[in-house]
Order: structure tokens, then sequence, then C-alpha cells
């Protein structure tokens, strides 16, 4: 089968580079390390351009679209590194509420429409994450740091009940949310404390676990594609400076020790990019009924390994090839390198979503 996007998607992914390009330069990055913010100009231009609401129905304001329709576009925030919550907010929530919408009760129905149309509308960001979750699943049982959790107005969070895992859409008015600092400020991590209510939650037992497998398959494949769009941006950095950088009466880039260096980093990722294209497509087939979710699953853990291998090499040959400038705050690669190092734990390393490739195959 010949797989390619279509004219209409490249289209899109080219605007939104020239945008991204403009609107989040470098020095729009250090302001944001030193400001983070969930909500932005630069959101009020992904609104406008419908980039934000991509995920969201139609009958909710947004475009109606799926993952892989998303994932090159995501791939150009992590080119960027764009410090609003786009992975979270369209990438993993929205799709989350949608499925809501879909699946339960008229109560859910309501909520979860509700904060549709608010992200559609550019009004709402979001996040999502596990609070005291059990450890039979996909997180840790201990309470972890969720990525846009410290202002964000959404919190969609999985805890562990009585009958297994639930699932309660929660407004942030009534979160306590204690920010962690972090390797990338502008993630604005956060741990929240709040006590579950019947009121918040929209699903609970299997209902609420089939939701909780689908919401780390599509956040690490989100996940997955931003890296790709960091490791793409750290190797053409290096590339650049090797051209400039000057030794022994030459550009060190003529140098074959570092040409292996830069063609073994761009090798790797031209063997991740297709495998994260083929998660987002696998999975957008499963949600349809068309394919397996268990494949579908397996195709969404090996395209976070294969991303988050790529990222972290990119980073290191990059960092290697600046040499000792690379280390400081002048230089720009810093930006690139923490989001990198940070995706590339976020929603499970390599080393862990490898082991759930082999247990999903062992069973």
């Amino acid at each position: 089968m010949h797989f390619a996007f279509s004219d209409q998607q490249t289209e899109f992914r080219d605007t939104v580079r020239q945008v991204l390009a403009k609107e989040c330069t470098p020095d729009d990055l250090r302001a944001a390390f030193e400001h983070p913010s969930p909500r932005t100009p630069r959101w009020d231009i992904l609104v406008e351009l419908g980039v934000a609401s991509l995920t969201v129905p139609e009958a909710h304001g947004g475009l109606g679209l799926g993952l892989l329709d998303l994932v090159l576009l995501l791939e150009e925030a992590g080119r960027v590194s764009l410090p609003e919550p786009l992975l979270e907010t369209t990438g993993v929530v929205a799709p989350l509420l949608a499925d809501l919408v879909r699946s339960v009760g008229s109560d859910g129905v309501t909520v979860a429409g509700s904060w549709l149309d608010a992200i559609a509308e550019g009004g709402a960001t979001a996040t999502v994450g596990a609070v005291g979750l059990s450890s039979s699943g996909p997180w840790p049982a201990a309470p972890a740091a969720i990525a846009g959790a410290d202002g964000a107005d959404l919190l969609v969070l999985f805890t562990s009940g009585d009958d297994g895992p639930e699932l309660h859409v929660v407004d942030a008015e009534v979160v306590t949310v204690r920010s962690v600092p972090s390797l990338d400020p502008t993630r604005r991590m956060g741990i929240p404390h709040w006590t579950p209510t019947a009121e918040t939650r929209v699903l609970a037992g299997p209902d609420a676990a089939g939701a909780l497998g689908r919401t780390f398959d599509r956040a690490a494949v989100a996940t997955a594609a931003e890296l790709i769009g960091l490791a793409d941006r750290m190797i053409s950095m290096a590339a650049n400076y090797a051209k400039e950088r000057h030794q022994f009466g030459q550009p060190i880039g003529s140098f074959q020790a570092v040409k292996h260096l830069l063609a073994g980093a761009q090798v790797r990722l031209e063997f991740a990019r297709p495998v994260v294209y083929g998660a987002a497509w696998s999975l957008d087939r499963s949600e349809s009924g068309s394919s397996s979710g268990a494949a579908a699953s397996r195709s969404a853990s090996t395209a976070k390994a294969f991303a988050s291998d790529a990222a972290t090499e990119a980073a290191r040959v990059s960092l290697q090839v600046h040499g000792a400038i690379g280390y400081t705050w002048e230089c720009d690669l810093h930006l690139y390198m923490k989001r990198a190092w940070a995706l590339a734990e976020a929603w499970g390393s390599s080393t862990d979503h490898r082991s759930l490739v082999l247990e999903s195959l062992l069973s």
C-alpha cells in the first residue's frame, strides 16, 4: 500500500510552519521561559487557524479531524518547541472529550460538550493526568506532576475507585495545583490536590479503563510527533553550525567524524518519522473500528520508543557538534534540548514502551 498525506494536509502543515516560524522564535521561547503562560496571542492565532480545534467535533465548532491530520502540525509545534499546550489540549483532551460525548449519559455529554465548545472558541486550555491511580496500568501509582496543570482551565483526571479506574472532568477552579520546577518551564508542571466527587465522575470501571488506555496511546503518539520536530530542528541547527565553525582553516562540517555524527542522527530520525505517521494512522483506524486496538497500541508504543531515541540522539549529537558553547545560556540549542529530554520521558520512556510491546506480543 502506498501511503502519502493529501495536498490539503501538507498545505495546512506548511501554513502552520510559516506562522510558527514568525510567532515562535528563539527570542519568544526565552520570554516564555521567564514567564510561562497557557494562553497567549500565539494561542489565539492557532485558534483562528483552526489548529487548536482540529480534533473537536464539528457539532461543537471544531474541524472534526483525527490524529493523522494533527500529527504533522504537532511535528511543527515540536520544531519550534511551542510553549502553548497544543499537545495536551488538542492532541489528547479534545479527542477524549469527544469520546465521552459519544459514550456516556446525558450529564457527561453536557459537561464534555460544553468544554469542547470552549476549546473550539479558544476560551479554554486543558490537560490530562492521573491522581493516585493504581499501578495496574500505564501510569505509575505515585502522584506525578502533570504537564500543563499549572494554568489550565480544565483537568481531566484518572483516579482509583472502588470498581477500578475512574475518569473525572474537573474545572480547574476547584483544584489546587502545586507548581513543580521543570527542566522545561514552558510545560508548566503541577501536582493537583483535589477530592474526587460523584459530580465530576463521568466514567468508572471498564469504561474508564478503556478510556485510560486510549488516552495513553494518543498521548504517546502526539508526544512522538513533537519529538520528531524537535529532532529535525536540532540536527538542522548542528548542521548549520558545522558550516560556520572553522577549525584548522576549514569548516568543521568538512571533517568526516562530524559528517558521520550528523548522518547517524539523521538516519535515526528518518526511520522514526514514518513509524510515528503509521501509528497515528493505526490509532485513527482503530477508533473507527477498522483495525485491532491491540495492534494500534503496539504501534503507538513503537512510535514513542523510536521518536524518543531519535530525539535524544539528535540532542547528543547537536551538543557534541556545538562543543562548549552548546552548554551556555546564550546558545539557542538548550531551548530545544530541554524540551526533547523532557518529552523523551513523558508518557513512557523508550524502555517502558519496548516493554509494553513485548508484553503485548507475549500475551
